[in-house]
């Protein structure tokens, strides 16, 4: 029984089987996705920028958004779990930066991208 989903032939076949060959498993993809599905929302995005500028608590982001502490705090438990922002907790407050470098310039080339 033939399975395919297609309804049409390749035209270029060894181009289709070299990057056939070179895709990632799917699930990678979909992983990709999520991330970013995570990334595509704008508070979550001025989040990013912030704490790619400093380092900062949740009352410090919320005075800078303009938004509850309450909705910053969910935005950043989404980021923390999608491993894009890591806490740290200092005394009475939390303190949240970005996880890693691969996220600074993941936005920084994502900006450039937008203002050409």
């Amino acid at each position: 029984m033939d399975n395919k989903k297609t309804d049409c032939e390749a035209i270029n076949i060894d181009i289709v089987n070299k990057v056939k060959k070179d895709m990632p498993e799917i699930l990678k993809l979909y992983e990709l996705s999520d991330f970013f599905k995570v990334m595509g929302d704008g508070t979550r995005i001025q989040l990013l920028w912030a704490l790619e500028e400093s380092e900062m608590c949740v009352g410090d982001l919320a005075v800078l958004l303009d938004m509850t502490k309450s909705a910053i705090s969910h935005q950043l438990k989404v980021l923390r779990m999608s491993k894009l922002v890591r806490s740290e907790k200092r005394g009475k407050n939390v303190y949240y930066k970005l996880d890693d470098d691969h996220v600074k310039e993941i936005l920084k080339k994502a900006y450039e991208h937008i203002i050409e």
